[in-house]
């Protein structure tokens, strides 16, 4: 089998699809990742992956550039003759399943993390874009050859009541896998620190992360004498409407609310030096984030929204808030902080949870199992990758 694996950047295809391509590769299958241009397409080759760049950018309403990027994929999978397409977000499992149809593959699988932009954002924007989209993933991700990949069951309930794929073609796979043995084995290995309670954010900068929220509660805490060292990973998304300004995290630095790590490429020694992790998003399709913290065994405190509750059941392996309460939300962290027993007992039944539902290896033999139903091909057994 010959698949192409096509995403809004290639820094989602490092992090995030990796392994599944590594695991084709081992089994004797093509594959070719594509995306566009960034630092992340050079570290994918040394791997011994084949990436190439195309002509997309994530924010244009350019129509003469849109056809232009649907008319180079179209002459991409035809060079190609792929058997398979795999899009991930929306934009690229509307562009990467429509230039199938007009190339002629047989298998389009697409995996749509949450609804994006146009269908969580109440800007003017947004809403007069979500009757076109509407349109244009009901032409993208039908027919019989075409499934579709979600994360979470509130979005497999959303396509359904929308009308915008059979439902027999959509499959629960929750998240793109984490290596959970990796972060395990961070779980014990706290820094040495000013003896305040780290408590961790990492995601994009997005305000629909919630980060207007955490800033917040941690004014509150502050208030109430409640001393937390907060910390930031992550940086602004530039291609993302919702991107949080440069300048307003600088802002909060300069008030000494967070300490802003920025990009983080070893997530598994951070995480082994805080002691929660919050995510107090508004909506997710499933957060690794929050993930590879309960691989770690830390607890966590996140919304009470779609994505964030498959990962969290409030009281049992974590704590859950109202989406944008960030008084709850300081309460949350007050209560983790207060009673480490708690703390300790959320943490040790997230990482359980992790490894048997989030695992890596878990994703990608569902993931192919997919695969197979459209083009038979060969599969990895449980447990792989290593």
């Amino acid at each position: 089998m010959k698949a192409i694996l096509f995403a809004n950047t290639d820094w989602y295809l490092y992090n995030f699809r990796r392994s599944l391509a590594l695991a084709l590769q081992r089994q004797g299958c093509e594959v070719l990742l594509v995306s566009p241009p960034g630092a992340y397409g050079e570290k994918l080759r040394s791997l011994g992956l084949r990436w190439e760049p195309v002509p997309m950018a994530r924010r244009s309403l350019n129509p003469l550039r849109e056809l232009a990027l649907l008319w180079h994929l179209v002459r991409l999978l035809r060079r190609e003759q792929a058997e398979l397409v795999h899009g991930f977000t929306i934009k690229c499992a509307v562009y990467g399943s429509l230039a199938a149809r007009l190339a002629g593959v047989p298998a389009r699988v697409n995996a749509v993390a949450g609804m994006g932009y146009v269908f969580t954002s109440p800007q003017w924007k947004a809403r007069v874009l979500r009757p076109v989209v509407r349109s244009l993933l009901r032409l993208a991700l039908g027919g019989r050859g075409a499934r579709l990949i979600l994360q979470n069951a509130d979005d497999v309930a959303l396509f359904e009541r929308a009308g915008l794929v059979d439902l027999s073609h959509i499959r629960l796979i929750r998240g793109s896998g984490v290596n959970c043995a990796q972060f395990a084995s961070q779980a014990h290995g706290k820094a040495p620190g000013d003896g305040r309670t780290r408590v961790l954010l990492a995601s994009r900068l997005l305000w629909d992360k919630g980060l207007e929220e955490f800033v917040a509660a941690l004014r509150q805490l502050r208030l109430e004498g409640c001393s937390v060292h907060a910390l930031l990973a992550g940086t602004p998304d530039p291609g993302n409407p919702a991107a949080v300004p440069e300048a307003t995290i600088r802002g909060w630095v300069d008030e000494k609310l967070v300490a802003w790590l920025g990009h983080v490429d070893d997530m598994a020694a951070l995480l082994g030096s805080v002691d929660m992790v919050v995510l107090p998003s508004h909506r997710e399709g499933l957060p690794r984030s929050l993930v590879e913290a309960a691989a770690c065994g830390l607890p966590l405190i996140t919304t009470d929204v779609p994505g964030c509750r498959e990962v969290v059941s409030d009281g049992v392996d974590g704590l859950l808030v109202p989406r944008g309460d960030s008084q709850a939300l300081a309460q949350a962290i007050r209560r983790l902080k207060e009673n480490p027993q708690l703390a300790r007992r959320l943490g040790d039944a997230a990482r359980l949870k992790a490894r048997s539902q989030f695992d890596e290896g878990i994703v990608i033999q569902r993931t192919l199992e997919v695969y197979a139903e459209l083009c038979d091909p060969p599969t990895v057994p449980a447990g792989l990758p290593q």
